[in-house]
């Protein structure tokens, strides 16, 4: 009977040991992947008040919107590379050896924090642009078309090189 207790007591301890490194596991493995840059379709815009553009009149409120639309698709594409290349480190590391995973650079550094930033005040000088009706044709196009179009313009270089 005492002998059968100390076998129960083993393999509690040996099963409590096996839950304690699953858990130590998948802990490791999910702050691994917050470590890593963020998709740029998923920063979401800081909050900048249209009144910090209250005395820009409207030429000078379209050479700004331009101005943070190009700065925008920059700073979109250098955090788009970012993101896929820790993808693929993460995705190599998990598949040949995860210790690597301790070296991924990743995280969000200032340049995502700049573009929040200028998404806002994209959004800012829109509103802006709305309040004293500024015409459409006059507006540079926004910093997602601008991305779209630098989008389809590199697919179609591809497709002209794999040919």
């Amino acid at each position: 009977m005492k002998f059968k207790f100390i076998l129960d007591l083993n393999g509690l301890i040996v099963f409590f040991l096996g839950m304690i490194k699953k858990l130590l596991c998948l802990t490791s493995i999910l702050s691994l992947l917050a470590g890593c840059a963020t998709n740029p379709n998923k920063i979401a815009a800081s909050y900048v008040s249209p009144l910090t553009y209250k005395d820009y009149d409207n030429d000078q409120i379209v050479m700004e919107m331009d101005h943070v639309g190009r700065r925008s698709a920059e700073l979109y594409h250098s955090l788009k590379k970012e993101h896929q290349k820790d993808s693929g480190q993460m995705a190599v590391g998990l598949l040949l050896f995860w210790p690597a995973l301790f070296f991924l650079e990743g995280g969000d550094g200032p340049e995502a924090a700049e573009y929040a930033r200028l998404k806002g005040q994209y959004e800012a000088l829109r509103t802006l642009a709305v309040q004293r009706k500024i015409g459409v044709e006059m507006l540079p196009p926004s910093p997602e078309d601008v991305v779209k179009q630098l989008a389809s313009t590199e697919s179609a270089e591809d497709n002209k090189r794999k040919r």
